[in-house]
This record gives C-alpha cells, sequence and structure tokens, in this order.
C-alpha cells in the first residue's frame, strides 16, 4: 500500500488526551463517582468480583442522562430475566461439564448475535459474557446451593452499578435541555467568531468552528427529543428547539460561506456577529430567541460578488430562527419505517452470524487454556475476549494497539498502587480514594475522542483488576500479574480469530455508506429550500461515519485490504460530497436540482458493485439533460459532481 494511503494524518495522542472540554470532564467524574459507590457497596456486603462490578459502570453510562437512565434500567430488566433462564440451565448442567461447555457456547452465540444484529447492540455483548462467565463459575463450586447463591449474586454483579448509576444520574448529570441550550450557543458562537473577526480568525477558532459545522446539529436534535421525554421541556416548546436547532446548522454553513466572499463589508459581519452573540445568550438563559432584529443591509462591494444573495439568506434565517413553519415539512426521503428490534438484515446478512461465531471461539480458546493449564487466575482473558470483539478486522486492529497500551498502563499503575500507596491505607476511604482516581484517568480518556477511548476502557479494566481484588486490601503482586496476562492473552486471541477466521472488510461497510449518502444528497436536492434543512442532520452524520471509517481502512490486513487507489479514491469522493452540502442547502433553483438529483442516481447505480463485478466497473452514461450552471453555487455542485463521478465511478 503506498504509505500516504496508509495512515490519515490524525491529532497527536497528547493532544487528543487532554483536550479538556466540559462534557468530557462532567462523564469522568461522574463515572469515578459511581465506581467509588459501587467499590464501596461491594466490598461492604462482600459481593463476589468487585473489580468487574465497579467496570460494569463504564457500559452503562452515556453523556446523556436519559440515555444513562434507559441502558440502567434495561439492563437491570433484561440481566433478571437471563438469570433467571441461567438458573434454570444451572439445573441440569451443574454437575456436568460437556453439557456445561455447550450451555456456555450457545449462550455464547445467541447473545453475540442479538449484540450484532439487534437493539441490544450497546450491551450484547457484556450479557453473552455474563452468561458466559456465571456458567464457567459452576465448575468452581461443589455444592448445588452454593452455585444457586452465586448465581443470585451475579444479579447484584449488574444490579448495584446500575443502581448507583441511576442515582448519581438523576443528582448530577446534565438534563438533556440544557446540553442541547448549550450545543446550540457554542455553535452560534463560533459562527460570530468566524464572522466577527476583523483578520484571520484564531486557529483554536477556526478548529472549533470546523468541528461544530461538520458535526451538524442531530446530536442537539437528539437531545432535545431526550428532553421531551423526560418532559424538561415542555411538549409546546419542542418545535421551536428543533427549529432553532435547524436554524443554527444553516447559520454554520452561511458563515463559512460569508467568510469566503470578499464582498460583504466588514460593519455588517460584526453586526451580524453581535446578533449571534446575542441569540446565544438567550439560550445560556434556559430560553430561545424571539423578535430577531437582523443587522442592517448594506451594499455589497464586489462587482461579481454573491455578497446580496448571500446577506438575504442570512436574513432570512434569522426571520425564521425558532419559528414553527405553518405547514408541517414533509418527510426527509431518506425516512423508512419505524424499526423494530431486529435489524433489517438480522436474518440475511451473514455477518452477523460470522461476529457472534468468532467472538465465541475466541472465548472458548481463553476457556480451554486456563482450564487446561490450571491456571484460574488469568480467567480474564475469557472477560477480554467479549469486551474487545469488534466487526471488522480494521477495528480489531487499530484498537489492539489501544488496548495493550491501555492495559499495560492500567496494570503498571495498579502494580504501583499495591506496593507503594495501598500498604499506606488504613480504612476503606482511602481505597475509595484510590479506585476514584484511577475511575476519573480511565473515563477521561474514554469520554475523549474514539481513537482513545477503548485505552481509556482497557485502562479501567486493569486498574481495577490490580486494586481491587476482594472485601480486604490487595497486597497479591501474583493476582494482579496473572489478570494483566490474562487481559494480554483475550486480546491476542481475539486480533488473530478476527483477522483470520472470517475477516470482515470495513470497505463493504464504506460503500454502503456512500451508496447512503447519495441517495441523502439526492432527496435533498429533490426536496423544497424549506425542507433541506431539516435532512441536514442525516447527512452530517453519514459524513461523520463516512470520515471515522475511512480513517479505519489504513489499519486493514494484508488479506482483506482494498486493491491499491481505491482509499484515496474514497476521501476524494467524500470531500467533494461534503462540498455539496452549501450549494443544496443554500440555492434554490428546483429545476435545476431535479436534473442534479437524477445525476446523482446515475452515479449511485454506476458506483453500486453487481453480482461478480467489483465495485468502480463501468456502467452507462447518467441519461437526462446536460447541467448548466447560471450562479456560483450551482458551478460548484457541478465541479464536485464531476469529481465524485470520477472517485465512485472509475476503476481503481
Amino acid at each position: 500500500m503506498p504509505a500516504a494511503e496508509a495512515f490519515p494524518a490524525a491529532r497527536p495522542w497528547a493532544d487528543l488526551l487532554l483536550r479538556p472540554s466540559r462534557e468530557r470532564a462532567e462523564l469522568a467524574l461522574r463515572l469515578a463517582s459511581i465506581c467509588a459507590l459501587t467499590t464501596f457497596a461491594t466490598e461492604y456486603y462482600g459481593t463476589f468480583e468487585p473489580a468487574l462490578t465497579a467496570y460494569i459502570a463504564f457500559f452503562l453510562n452515556r453523556p446523556a442522562r436519559t440515555t444513562s437512565l434507559i441502558l440502567n434500567v434495561a439492563f437491570i430488566v433484561l440481566i433478571s430475566i437471563i438469570l433467571a433462564i441461567v438458573l434454570l440451565i444451572a439445573t441440569f448442567v451443574a454437575d456436568a461439564p460437556a453439557w456445561r461447555v455447550v450451555a456456555m457456547v450457545l449462550g455464547s452465540i445467541f447473545f453475540l448475535f442479538l449484540a450484532s444484529a439487534s437493539k441490544l447492540r450497546p450491551i450484547g455483548a457484556i450479557l453473552a459474557m455474563i452468561v458466559a462467565y456465571g456458567l464457567d463459575l459452576l465448575g468452581f463450586v461443589p455444592l448445588g446451593e452454593i452455585a444457586t447463591r452465586g448465581l443470585l449474586y451475579a444479579w447484584l454483579f449488574v444490579g448495584i452499578p446500575a443502581g448507583v448509576s441511576i442515582v448519581v444520574n438523576l443528582l448530577f448529570a446534565p438534563a438533556p435541555r440544557q446540553a442541547a441550550e448549550r450545543g446550540i450557543a457554542r455553535r452560534l458562537r463560533a459562527a460570530a467568531a468566524m464572522l466577527g473577526a476583523s483578520g484571520e480568525p484564531a486557529p483554536a477558532e477556526t478548529e472549533a468552528f470546523e468541528h461544530y459545522r461538520q458535526a451538524g446539529v442531530a446530536e442537539i436534535l437528539e437531545q432535545i427529543h431526550l428532553a421531551g421525554i423526560e418532559r424538561t421541556l415542555p411538549a409546546e416548546i419542542v418545535p421551536h428547539y428543533k427549529a432553532a436547532a435547524h436554524g443554527t446548522a444553516a447559520i454554520l454553513l452561511l458563515a463559512d460561506a460569508i467568510r469566503q466572499e470578499p464582498a460583504i463589508p466588514a460593519a455588517w459581519r460584526r453586526d451580524a456577529a453581535a446578533t449571534l452573540t446575542a441569540m446565544a445568550s438567550a439560550f445560556d438563559q434556559s430560553g430561545y430567541p424571539v423578535g430577531i432584529e437582523p443587522p442592517a443591509p448594506v451594499e455589497a462591494t464586489g462587482p461579481h460578488g454573491d455578497g446580496p444573495a448571500l446577506i438575504r439568506d442570512f436574513n432570512d434565517v434569522l426571520a425564521r430562527f425558532a419559528t414553527v413553519p405553518a405547514e408541517a415539512s414533509p418527510p426527509p426521503a431518506q425516512a423508512t419505517p419505524k424499526a423494530g428490534f431486529f435489524l433489517p438484515d438480522a436474518f440475511t446478512n451473514p455477518g452477523h452470524l460470522h461476529y457472534a461465531f468468532k467472538t465465541t471461539a475466541a472465548a472458548m480458546v481463553c476457556y480451554f487454556l486456563y482450564v487446561l493449564l490450571d491456571w484460574p487466575g488469568i480467567h480474564t482473558c475469557l472477560i477480554t475476549c467479549y469486551i474487545v470483539a469488534l466487526p471488522t478486522a480494521a477495528e480489531t486492529v487499530e484498537k489492539l494497539g489501544l488496548r495493550i497500551l491501555g492495559c499495560l498502563v492500567g496494570g503498571a499503575l495498579g502494580i504501583a498502587a499495591i506496593i507503594w500507596v495501598i500498604p499506606a491505607i488504613d480504612s476503606i476511604w482511602g481505597l475509595l480514594l484510590v479506585v476514584f482516581a484511577g475511575a476519573f484517568a480511565g473515563g477521561w480518556a474514554a469520554a475523549g475522542s474514539p481513537r482513545i477511548a477503548y485505552a481509556g476502557f482497557q485502562f479501567a479494566f486493569a486498574f481495577f483488576l490490580c486494586v481491587i481484588q476482594g472485601t480486604g486490601p490487595a497486597f497479591d503482586l501474583t493476582i494482579a500479574r496473572d489478570r494483566i496476562i490474562g487481559i494480554l492473552i483475550g486480546n491476542v486471541v481475539t486480533y488473530l480469530v478476527f483477522t483470520r477466521l472470517w475477516p470482515v472488510s470495513i470497505s463493504r461497510r464504506i460503500e454502503q455508506g456512500f451508496a447512503a449518502l447519495l441517495g441523502q444528497l439526492a432527496a435533498m436536492a429533490r426536496a423544497p429550500v424549506s425542507a433541506r434543512r431539516t435532512q441536514a442532520p442525516v447527512l452530517a452524520g453519514q459524513l461523520a461515519a463516512l470520515r471515522g471509517d475511512l480513517a479505519l481502512a489504513g489499519y486493514e490486513p494484508e488479506g482483506v485490504r482494498p486493491p491499491p487507489g481505491w482509499s484515496s479514491a474514497r476521501h476524494a469522493a467524500l470531500a467533494a460530497a461534503a462540498e455539496l452540502e452549501h450549494p443544496i442547502l443554500l440555492d434554490g433553483d428546483a429545476r435545476f436540482w431535479g436534473r442534479f438529483a437524477g445525476r446523482l442516481d446515475a452515479i449511485a447505480r454506476r458506483a453500486a458493485p453487481p453480482d461478480g463485478q467489483p465495485a468502480g466497473s463501468p456502467g452507462p452514461e447518467p441519461a437526462g439533460a446536460a447541467l448548466r450552471p447560471a450562479n456560483r453555487w450551482q458551478s460548484q455542485a457541478v465541479e464536485q459532481l464531476l469529481m465524485l463521478e470520477k472517485s465512485l465511478v472509475a476503476r481503481p
């Protein structure tokens, strides 16, 4: 593979790890508090596997309060049902090792399939791990009553962190309404910084603006939806907040266009920046702006600039900002019927079963390894397989380094704590401080960029396994050593299985993403101008997902790697598709955009890989009238359309 295509440029790791944000600090503090309180409960009542119980909190909490609460309640309900089933199965397999292994395999495959093919995706793998590990423990307890009591304790394994998480989130997590207001205000201020700068904006301001412009407002719309569920945002106010979110996305696009238009006077830009800052202040006070006074119109200075049209569009957005249209906008063309419990391809895509079989195979290899070696101290390799399993080979390879790094750092600090810190602790409060510090460090990394989040999860896992060894102070270095070795074995076995047994290339997901992206662009082009903004969050989400997947493509092993030139062509296509967002949202020539949508559909058909034919093979030329641009936006769109066609259709 050419070096330029191997790995995309990335931010320095130190920057990714240390970059502060309010949301990141809030989530890290919540995770640290929940882990410390969970440790207190497990130490006080003497429940089994206190380290793993504390670690479960990392899977039960999200930045959004409502999502965390729903996840915790769902987890408690599901684990109650699952343990009842396991208890029934245990009646028949407790004294039959062979059948116990069969039950472990079947239960693991079942829940991993649900983790890949259903709405249980966020927690399915953890449920599979609890079932497999719970059945494994039956082999170490000779008495039926003790086994039954152990399975009942397993409910506390999830019930304690879930219960603590519910209380902490209710008391301290930011409300969805507050998060939505904060997000809108930040985007408005970022746009104001771009418009109000006398010269070139500061690098930090430019970076923040580009981040918000690319991220869109899908996250804000989700927070508004959650606030409506919580009733913290009255039902009659929800439409106004949604309209404000869509208006904010349009303002970001217009601000990006305005800053590139030299014909717009600096005085008007400063007035516009002041207006946006005042609008942001309204959200700071838990409200939304009404009766916005747009900046006074001025004459553009350039002879052929688009300044007057941009100013007119900007003022039009301000006039309708947070205003609910009299008639509801038509639903997006890409909208699909309400999804059920299973994904649409749950029973047709063999990848779901492959994922379940591969993860189970890795777990069983680890299980037989420590059973045959009679080395139960490395049982963490079984648990690790369920925690680190990922769908594609690219994700597996990229995350492997993060996991090993997090494991080694967390294990080293855990062993250091055993040697120098824990011997000086004379009460449980000292242990809770150690757990709090370790959980905060792991939570800080886990709440950051996806490029380092896995390292934070693995750091916390290794650290907890070292310092929380039972109901008393942890001084046994052998336990810490064995658990770290188990984590490393689990990581290596998972990597080997996922890159050798049915390796899945991320290129298939990328091609599907481009097909959906072209369809969304065509749907937006056909829609009325007033309806395009409501579809923009979907487009932003698709662009963000493709950026992430393309960043992972360079990590694929040679056996599943796409042909040379594929990666650079897809990067060029993604850049062209992103540049189409401006023209489609800001130009209202319905006739032109109707023909443009037809050309997008033709490119999508030609780029789709027919059976037995590689993607990018030549197909029929697109039909329809030629595109004759009438302004700058249309000229830019045609230019990017040709780039899309060249990148997606031409054979690599």
